[in-house]
């Protein structure tokens, strides 16, 4: 990979070069689903109404793909130096109150999703039931910024967002890692590589299988009560169940730590809080809620949900992430963080503040500020350039090119508020082959690179 690249062309031809004839790689199917098989890369199936009773259950490997895509080496390690100011920025982002009021109150009515954890949030500051500790579970992910026609930059990891709620696949990516340096050490990618080469020197090691789970343990501790239990909030009917599992199994044989499966909707029926603010499961009382859904619309299709939630919120458990936590990742938060002066109210020291500042792109407000309309204008009159993005997490939400003048020529002033404007990150395609259904499939992809970070206090 591009260990020593200092320009954006370097970074582009010393890339390793994939044979995309797929057909000729077909002996490493069976030793890429073998490995999958055994060491838990696995998605459960889609279920299906018309299928066996044991198709319910059925498994299947998770997409991937067959070798590691480039990052440049000195960007990847300026980001992992970054995370922990990254951790301790969001917390202080969470701990001010008239930031976020300030911050949400500006989008009005234009994000209804967005408004409701607001309400909440406002609504548990007058519960009285303090919180014995705060876990945050973050993920910031990023892409690098390479354009073709500026060859002479030098290639550089710019944000695509901080993630704060339900940031997944922290175990499978680890074991993608551990994927990638068993085939190259077994099978060297014979055939597959066609120029340039890669070490296991260039993959390295990831932790976030062990150290999620370590995170979750450490705020565990901080609630005092050592046989409660931490309650997973999951989807219903999820799929990506086992990089929930080993977080689970991680808690259970290294910290001895129960932890419950439960939906929003069964905390419900299942819960109750006592007039101590304690929440329980039956007779076990929760210590930890960590929440692998609630990010979106969708997973509170009824009231039932909602009520769950704040059956949480409302108790003394401790929840991954709070209610502030989830605020402070929402994209107007990161969008008023570019803005002059702000990143600096949080981080006094102005050399990381500038480290923090330099993986930003251009973020633009789409309210009736000045600086709202000029965005506007930008975007009508040259898409290309930007991304649009709601207030929502999980992907899927976003709009591009001439998608964007279409959809902000749908909505009123006031639902352009509920969005922001952001400069288009051009990351270079590579050009690779995944596995995907038991098929190997030639594909150009872009990667994205996702930092996890822990913060317990």
């Amino acid at each position: 990979m591009s260990l020593f690249a200092t320009t954006n062309s370097e970074f582009r031809s010393r890339r390793p070069r994939y044979s995309q004839a797929v057909q000729e790689l077909k002996p490493y199917v069976d030793t890429a689903l073998d490995w999958q098989a055994t060491h838990g890369l696995l998605f459960r199936a889609p279920r299906s109404d018309s299928g066996a009773s044991w198709q319910q259950s059925a498994l299947v490997p998770t997409p991937v793909a067959l070798a590691p895509s480039p990052i440049p080496r000195k960007e990847f390690e300026k980001v992992i130096t970054l995370q922990p100011e990254l951790n301790k920025l969001f917390d202080r982002i969470s701990r001010d109150h008239e930031f976020l009021v300030t911050t949400l109150e500006s989008l009005g009515t234009a994000d209804d999703f967005t408004s409701r954890v607001f309400d909440m949030y406002l609504k548990q500051q007058s519960t009285g039931a303090a919180k014995p500790g705060v876990i945050g579970i973050h993920r910031s992910d990023y892409l690098i910024h390479a354009p073709e026609n500026e060859p002479n930059a030098q290639p550089q990891a710019k944000q695509v967002e901080f993630n704060t709620i339900a940031a997944s696949f922290g175990s499978l990516s680890a074991i993608v890692g551990d994927f990638h340096r068993f085939m190259l050490k077994r099978t060297g990618y014979e055939g597959l590589l066609k120029s340039g080469e890669i070490s296991q020197y260039q993959l390295p090691v990831n932790e976030s299988l062990t150290s999620i789970g370590d995170g979750l343990a450490a705020g565990f501790e901080l609630y005092g009560q050592p046989d409660a239990v931490v309650v997973m909030v999951v989807q219903p009917d999820e799929r990506n169940v086992f990089d929930q599992r080993f977080i689970e199994q991680r808690l259970w044989e290294r910290h001895n730590i129960k932890v419950l499966r439960l939906s929003f909707a069964e905390i419900k029926v299942k819960c109750h809080v006592d007039n101590d603010h304690r929440l329980f499961v039956g007779d076990s009382e929760v210590a930890v809620a960590y929440y692998r859904s609630g990010y979106a619309p969708t997973d509170f299709p009824s009231e039932i949900e909602w009520d769950g939630r704040w059956l949480v919120e409302r108790s003394r458990a401790i929840a991954v992430p709070s209610l502030a936590y989830h605020l402070a990742g929402c994209k107007k938060i990161q969008q008023v963080l570019a803005q002059p002066g702000v990143v600096e109210r949080f981080i006094a020291d102005s050399e990381v503040a500038a480290r923090v500042r330099e993986c930003f792109v251009g973020l633009y407000p789409l309210d009736s500020s000045s600086e709202g309309q000029a965005a506007f204008s930008m975007a009508i009159e040259n898409p290309s350039r930007f991304v649009l993005k709601p207030q929502r997490e999980g992907g899927g939400y976003n709009s591009y090119g001439e998608d964007i003048p279409k959809l902000l020529n749908s909505m009123s002033s006031e639902e352009r508020r509920g969005y922001i404007l952001m400069d288009l990150i051009r990351a270079p395609e590579f050009s690779s082959v995944l596995l995907r259904n038991g098929e190997l499939v030639a594909a150009d992809v872009v990667s994205e690179l996702g930092i996890y970070g822990i913060w317990v206090r």
